[in-house]
């Protein structure tokens, strides 16, 4: 039985995600910070919800602590959880609405995957997942035929660049382990009030392939449901 972690599970892609991989036979994590969401959300797919706040080390820690004490390893980790920081033209965007974002969508998911290394290599396959985005891609965002080029910020899409490094870098300094960066596309979520042009189904569909990839998977890998995209 693969054990698999989705933090943000309560809704938007990590709910679809939860649900596949569910179906898929993995046992489910289902992260969330609304203990009722969470609870609901894990109920409907037929997960467990962990209670699990990725800006508090001790929320973390006890997460940690609840799948450990359950399961004694950690097989796949899906850092799914983030935030977009508003709609801040760039020019009026300050150095506080950045670390804002930051918080949530870099040190979260450095904060979660340091705590979890131990769990995940006991792991026979230990894999993660960062959910990142086309907006994390200087050449997807100077692409005049990309939509993603015709949107402007700092905060959300530098957060999504340091997403790809981190992925990058954690992929070399943990050989064993197969580490990727997913784009699951324009999609309809509350991230971005539901304009998105994809269905969830759709956008968690690069989630599952990566979160069910075996130990000759890729590794240091930046995709979506199409396939390859550019850092």
């Amino acid at each position: 039985m693969t054990i698999t972690l989705i933090s943000g599970a309560n809704k938007g892609l990590g709910l679809e995600a939860a649900r596949r991989l569910v179906l898929l036979g993995h046992t489910v994590y289902l992260g969330a910070r609304d203990r009722e969401a969470g609870e609901h959300a894990a109920a409907d797919v037929g997960g467990t919800f962990v209670p699990f706040d990725i800006t508090d080390d001790e929320s973390v820690a006890g997460a940690v602590e609840f799948i450990g004490a359950r399961e004694g390893v950690l097989d796949v980790l899906v850092n799914n959880a983030g935030i977009s920081g508003g709609r801040i033209p760039a020019l009026e965007t300050t150095a506080d609405d950045v670390a804002r974002v930051f918080a949530t969508n870099v040190l979260g998911i450095v904060r979660v995957t340091h705590a979890f290394v131990p769990l995940l290599d006991r792991s026979d396959a230990p894999v993660v997942v960062n959910v990142g985005s086309g907006m994390g891609s200087l050449t997807v965002t100077t692409d005049s035929s990309r939509f993603e080029s015709t949107l402007t910020g700092l905060a959300y899409p530098a957060s999504k660049a340091a997403v790809s490094m981190i992925t990058s870098q954690y992929a070399k300094a943990l050989p064993r382990f197969r580490v990727n960066v997913v784009d699951p596309g324009y999609t309809a979520t509350d991230l971005n009030g539901h304009r998105g042009t994809q269905t969830v189904e759709e956008g968690a569909t690069a989630i599952v392939a990566m979160a069910s990839i075996g130990p000759d998977g890729p590794t240091g890998t930046f995709v979506d449901r199409n396939g390859t995209v550019p850092w």
